[in-house]
């Protein structure tokens, strides 16, 4: 037996799993929280050309406390807390009109929610991890531009596979699924929600959802900022640590995809349906991480009980810090759209603001929370119209046309959302959660129900 201390193997481990392996993405994270790190830039550069080692993990320790210990930046604009006692006591006023709701009527609403989530991301999970410069020849040559339907399997001759860069062998299309919605983390963490409420009710806490995800799904069943939450809880760290610890995918879009089912739970009750996102959110985010599902939450609660798009929106970011650069960014969209801006001329400045080649600016929350809010707006409420504009844009194709999908879906009813959406899905719904499994879309929409206050 040799004596010699065995290690990890660095090399072989995903870089959602070791720190330094996305160093580069912590050193942006942290200009934009305003740290004060610049000096540090020759340390970062320095790590990340480091072969993948126990050496390069220590030094990234060292940067680690550095930016742990890093003081803001003068003048830095932007005051960003994570507690939910900071983050309501910075919201702004908005003087949301509900409409009156039957029951009837809330039934309809929920069955329409699921199905806008699942078939919105349904239409953008083939082409998860596009850029839009193989994106837009591939629906053109498709006869699909403006998207307006399911990319298919059977249009995508060899000569468009092979011309386009992205991989699509292989992938989910809508005409390959066997009767029933495939398996995605966003909808897994619609049905987790579900699942959360029904096990520890209401009032359930953030150690009730990290104790929920290693429960019931492995550790690849989550992604980015999940899975470094997942394994610093593993590790022994409890939550809101799990999400600050080594953790350069705090504010990334994966709490935004979380939160539908507290809007769903929630009709017009914005607070609530914000104060149950946060306790999802913070297990794995910090700051504007955690602000995308609080705002995704409160505007699905609203768009329950109001036929305004714009008062949606407004309602969304009314549960999040106004001195915030989520909240400054989709109030600039709001003047934009309430002053006659088109949605093209919207999206030729986001191009400009937003590098897609950028891991970190296509999966930050804030660049797709705006593709989320812009669509909701510009979609004009028609289903089909907002989620393939959402899904058109890139970015995270799949979480933006879900998310949207929700919105609209709870807002219009399962009629709006219509047969040419749910058709390939036959109303069933793939899970890896482990004990649920398959379920049936319109049971699921029942089963919300029971959780609505009354």
């Amino acid at each position: 037996m040799s004596n010699k201390i065995p290690q990890p193997r660095y090399e072989k481990l995903h870089a959602w799993e070791v720190y330094s392996k996305d160093i580069d993405t912590e050193y942006v994270q942290c200009i934009e929280e305003g740290k004060d790190i610049e000096k540090l830039k020759p340390l970062f550069d320095a790590v990340s050309k480091m072969d993948y080692t126990k050496e390069r993990e220590e030094a990234a320790d060292i940067i680690y406390r550095k930016i742990m210990d890093a003081p803001q930046v003068d003048g830095y604009k932007y005051n960003e807390p994570s507690d939910l006692e900071g983050i309501f006591a910075l919201r702004d006023s908005f003087e949301f009109k509900a409409r009156e709701v039957t029951d009837e009527e809330m039934k309809d609403k929920i069955l329409g929610a699921w199905l806008g989530r699942v078939c919105g991301c349904l239409l953008g999970k083939p082409i998860e991890g596009i850029r839009t410069p193989d994106l837009y020849p591939l629906l053109k040559k498709t006869g699909n531009f403006p998207l307006k339907r399911y990319i298919l399997a059977s249009e995508l001759t060899d000569e468009i596979i092979n011309e386009c860069k992205f991989p699509l062998r292989g992938r989910c299309f809508a005409d390959t699924l066997k009767g029933k919605a495939p398996a995605d983390d966003d909808t897994n963490y619609t049905a987790i929600g579900y699942d959360i409420v029904r096990r520890f009710g209401r009032n359930f806490t953030p150690l009730n959802v990290i104790d929920y995800w290693v429960n019931f799904q492995g550790k690849n069943a989550y992604c980015t900022a999940e899975r470094v939450a997942y394994r610093n809880f593993v590790a022994g760290y409890f939550p809101p640590d799990t999400a600050v610890y080594k953790n350069p995918y705090r504010e990334w879009i994966g709490a935004q995809i979380r939160g539908d089912f507290f809007g769903y739970i929630n009709p017009g009750d914005m607070q609530t349906a914000a104060d149950m996102a946060w306790r999802d959110a913070s297990i794995s985010h910090v700051k504007n991480g955690i602000y995308g599902e609080m705002f995704a939450s409160a505007m699905i609660a609203a768009a329950a009980v109001s036929d305004s798009l714009e008062d949606v929106v407004r309602a969304g970011i009314s549960q999040i810090p106004k001195t915030s650069r989520l909240y400054e960014r989709i109030s600039a969209l709001l003047d934009f759209y309430k002053a006659g801006g088109s949605a093209d001329d919207f999206f030729a400045d986001f191009a400009k603001r937003y590098n897609e080649f950028s891991g970190h600016d296509w999966c930050h929350t804030i660049s797709n929370a705006e593709i989320v809010a812009a669509c909701v707006l510009y979609g004009e409420g028609d289903f089909g119209k907002s989620i393939c504009l959402a899904v058109q844009q890139g970015f995270d194709t799949d979480c933006n046309g879900a998310t949207v999908g929700s919105v609209i879906g709870i807002m219009k009813g399962s009629s709006a959302v219509g047969e040419q959406w749910t058709a390939p899905t036959s109303f069933m719904l793939e899970t890896t959660i482990f004990g649920i499994g398959d379920v049936d879309i319109r049971e699921m929409a029942e089963k919300t129900l029971e959780f609505i206050a009354k």
